[in-house]
C-alpha cells in the first residue's frame, strides 16, 4: 500500500512538473493550466480518482504556502497601504458573504440563511498565487501587487472565520451576532498573538544558538507548522498566526540568517512552494469528478452550473463595488490616504477587480463540510455547495484568469509617477552604498587604502568603476599578495559589506524604494560576502 501510494505521489509529481513546462511552452499561467489540465485527467476512463482529504491541505500546504507569502510580502508596502488591505481582506469578505447568503436564500431552493454565509465564507477569498502568476512579467503599478499581495495575507483567515462560525450555526441551529463578532476579533486576535510567540522563539533559535545554512533552512521548514497547529489547537487562527510570525521573522532576516543561510533558505523554498503550488492546482481539476458524482439527480448539472455561474457574477460585482466606492470614499475623508493613492487610478481598479480569482483556500473550505450533521441526518445541500464553489474556481480563474493579460493591455495603465522609476532606484542604492563604503574607507582604513595593494585597487575601483576586481584577480594568480595583506583585505570587504547591509536595511523604511530592489541587492551582498571569504573565490 505504502509503496503504491509512493509511486502515484512520484508519478503526481512529474506530471505536475511536466504540465508546467507545457504551459510555460503555450504562455498559459500554470495554475490556470493545471486546473484545466486536471479537469481533463480526471475524466479520462480508467485514471484513478483522487480523494482530496482537507486535513491534507490546511495542514500540509497552507501553513507553508502563507509563510512563504509573508516571507516575501513587502512589510513597508503592507503597513502604508495597511487600511485598503484590511477593507479588502476583512470589509469585502464579510460583505461577500452576506451578499452571496441573502441571493443564495432567495435564488436557490433549500438554502437557509446559515448555509449561505457557509457558502460565502468559503467562496470570498481570492487566491494570490494564481494571481501573482498570471500577472508576472506584465508591467503594472507597484500598488496593485502590493494591495494583492496584503489581501491575500489576511483574507483567507477572516473567511475561514465566518466559515467556522457559519458551520457551528448550521450543526448546532444556533447563531448570535454579537457572539459571531466578538468571537471574531478574538480568533484573529490571539492567533496574531501566538503567531507572534512562536516567531519569538524561533527568533532565539535562529539567533543565539549555533546554526549553519542547513539547521537554519531545517528550523524556517519548522516553524509555520509550529505556528499553525499551535494556533489550532488553541482554537485560534492559525491562519493569522502564520501571517503574522512570518512577517515578524521577514523583518528580522538580516539578523537571524547569515548570506549563507538567506541563499539557500530562499533556493530551497523557492523549489518547495512551486511543488506545493503545482500539486494543489492539479488537485482541484482531479476533483471535478467525484464533485459532479456527488451532485447526482437531486439539482440538474444545468442547474447547478447556474446557480454557480449567478454566485461567480455576484462575487464580481460585489469586488468592483466594495472596491470603487471605498477607495473614493477614503479619497474624500481621509487626506493621508488620498496622498498615499495618488497613483491609484481606475484602471488599476478594474484590474484589482478582475485579479481576484479563487483557489485551494476555498475548494479546501468546502471539502471540510462534514458528511452527516449527526449519526442520522445527512449535511443539507452539502453537495451543491461544492459543485458551485469548483464552479465559481472555474470561471474565476480560467475566464478572469485567461483575459486578465489582455485586460491590462487594453485599458494601458498608466505608469506611476509617484515613485522613482526601479532602474534610478537601483542605481541610486548603488551609489549610497558605495558612498558609505569611501566614507568608511577614508575614516578607518585610509593607511591600508594607501599601503596595501589590495585595498588601493579596491578603492580605485570604487572611485571610478574601472577594472579593480580583474586587477585584485591578477595579484592573487601571480603570487604578489601575501597571505597577511589577504587577510587585512578580507576584513576590511566584509567590514564594508556590513556597513552597506546597514544601509540596506535603513532604505527598507524608504517609501522611494521597493523591497523587491532591496532584496536583489541584499542576495548581492551575501554573494559578495561569500565571494570574499572563499566560498566562491
Amino acid at each position: 500500500m505504502l509503496h503504491e501510494n509512493l509511486i502515484l505521489i512520484l508519478v503526481l509529481l512529474l506530471g505536475v512538473t511536466i504540465l508546467v513546462m507545457v504551459g510555460h511552452k503555450l504562455k498559459i499561467s500554470y495554475p490556470i493550466f493545471l486546473v484545466l489540465a486536471g479537469l481533463i485527467i480526471g475524466f479520462i476512463p480508467g485514471i484513478p480518482h483522487l480523494t482530496v482529504d482537507p486535513d491534507i491541505i490546511f495542514l500540509l500546504f497552507l501553513p507553508p504556502l502563507l509563510y512563504e507569502a509573508a516571507w516575501t510580502t513587502s512589510w513597508k508596502d503592507f503597513r502604508e497601504y495597511r487600511g485598503a488591505i484590511f477593507l479588502m481582506a476583512v470589509g469585502l469578505v464579510l460583505i461577500t458573504s452576506v451578499a452571496v447568503a441573502y441571493a443564495a436564500v432567495a435564488f436557490i431552493p433549500g438554502f437557509t440563511l446559515a448555509l449561505g454565509f457557509l457558502l460565502g465564507g468559503i467562496i470570498s477569498p481570492p487566491d494570490a498565487i494564481a494571481a501573482s502568476s498570471v500577472l508576472k512579467g506584465i508591467k503594472i503599478p507597484k500598488t496593485i501587487n502590493s494591495l494583492l499581495e496584503g489581501e491575500s495575507l489576511v483574507n483567507d483567515a477572516s473567511s475561514l472565520i465566518v466559515f467556522k462560525f457559519a458551520l457551528a450555526a448550521v450543526v448546532t441551529g444556533n447563531f448570535v451576532l454579537q457572539d459571531a463578532a466578538l468571537n471574531f476579533v478574538v480568533v484573529a486576535g490571539f492567533g496574531i498573538l501566538t503567531g507572534l510567540a512562536i516567531g519569538c522563539i524561533f527568533y532565539a533559535l535562529h539567533r543565539w544558538l549555533p546554526t549553519n545554512e542547513n539547521i537554519d533552512t531545517a528550523l524556517t521548514l519548522l516553524t509555520p507548522y509550529f505556528m499553525y497547529i499551535v494556533a489550532e489547537h488553541f482554537k485560534v487562527s492559525g491562519v493569522m498566526a502564520v501571517v503574522s510570525g512570518g512577517l515578524f521573522l521577514c523583518s528580522q532576516s538580516h539578523v537571524i540568517l547569515t548570506p549563507n543561510s538567506r541563499l539557500k533558505v530562499n533556493s530551497v523554498w523557492s523549489a518547495i512552494t512551486f511543488m506545493m503550488n503545482g500539486v494543489v492546482f492539479i488537485l482541484i481539476g482531479l476533483a471535478l469528478p467525484d464533485i459532479v458524482a456527488g451532485l447526482g439527480s437531486e439539482y440538474p448539472l444545468k442547474t447547478a452550473i447556474f446557480y454557480g455561474v449567478g454566485i461567480s457574477i455576484l462575487a464580481l460585482f460585489v469586488r468592483f463595488f466594495w472596491l470603487f466606492s471605498t477607495s473614493r470614499f477614503t479619497r474624500l475623508v481621509n487626506k493621508k490616504t488620498r496622498i498615499r493613492y495618488q497613483g491609484m487610478t481606475w484602471h488599476s481598479s478594474v484590474v484589482i477587480v478582475w485579479a481576484g480569482m479563487r483557489g485551494v483556500v476555498s475548494l479546501a473550505a468546502a471539502l471540510s463540510i462534514p458528511l452527516m450533521l449527526n449519526s442520522q441526518t445527512p449535511f443539507p445541500l452539502r453537495n451543491l455547495i461544492l459543485f458551485i464553489t469548483f464552479v465559481v474556481i472555474l470561471v474565476t480563474l480560467v475566464i478572469q484568469g485567461l483575459s486578465l493579460p489582455y485586460v491590462i493591455k487594453i485599458l494601458k495603465i498608466p505608469v506611476n509617477t509617484y515613485k522613482i522609476p526601479e532602474q534610478e532606484q537601483s542605481a541610486q542604492i548603488k551609489l549610497r552604498l558605495i558612498d558609505k563604503s569611501l566614507i568608511r574607507l577614508q575614516k578607518t582604513y585610509q593607511f591600508q587604502c594607501i599601503h596595501n595593494e589590495l585595498m588601493a585597487s579596491f578603492k580605485t575601483e570604487l572611485e571610478n568603476s574601472l577594472t579593480g576586481k580583474r586587477n585584485n584577480l591578477e595579484a592573487f594568480r601571480t603570487g604578489k599578495i601575501d597571505k597577511q595583506e589577504l587577510k587585512v583585505y578580507r576584513e576590511i570587504m566584509l567590514d564594508l559589506i556590513h556597513i552597506q547591509r546597514d544601509e540596506l536595511h535603513l532604505l527598507k523604511n524608504d517609501r522611494n524604494y521597493d523591497d523587491d530592489i532591496i532584496r536583489e541587492e541584499e542576495r548581492r551582498l551575501d554573494l559578495e560576502e561569500l565571494s570574499t571569504k572563499g566560498n566562491l573565490f
